[in-house]
């Protein structure tokens, strides 16, 4: 089966895909208005979770962890921490940091996401020592 592109809408003619429908709701819950996110950043984290679902669409259950982690990024611990709570900080900067320690996988996608698209706050890269090789 075919996967299915995703669409911004046109003119309020044509609606968005559901797949950016489910980001944006998952943003929402972790405090990040989804007007705050360029389209094409967050047409990059759906496809992201595309890639990691091969054919098959992702799961509605697919988009809270991404949301969840680039929330942390841009919102920074604080903010993230006071709307998502302690436990919530504690798992995304777990996740961040084994993403550093592997490399590779959606998690790392992630940070190097919102690290290139100038999103994520000093205060993350600096607390979790993030270095992007940019050569």
């Amino acid at each position: 089966m075919a996967r299915r592109g995703s669409s911004f809408g046109f003119l309020g003619r044509f609606g968005r895909s559901e797949d950016l429908r489910s980001l944006d709701a998952a943003l929402r819950t972790f405090d990040l208005h989804p007007s705050l996110v360029p389209e094409g950043v967050k047409l990059a984290l759906v496809n992201l979770l595309k890639d990691r679902h091969g054919e098959n669409e992702p799961p509605p259950q697919a988009y809270p962890p991404v949301a969840a982690l680039f929330a942390y990024c841009v919102l920074g611990g604080g903010a993230f921490a006071h709307a998502n709570g302690d436990e919530a900080l504690a798992d995304a900067g777990r996740r961040v940091d084994a993403a550093l320690a592997h490399g590779s996988g959606i998690d790392a996608d992630i940070v190097l996401l919102s690290h290139h698209a100038r999103m994520i706050q000093p205060e993350i890269v600096a607390r979790h020592g993030i270095e992007i090789d940019q050569g």
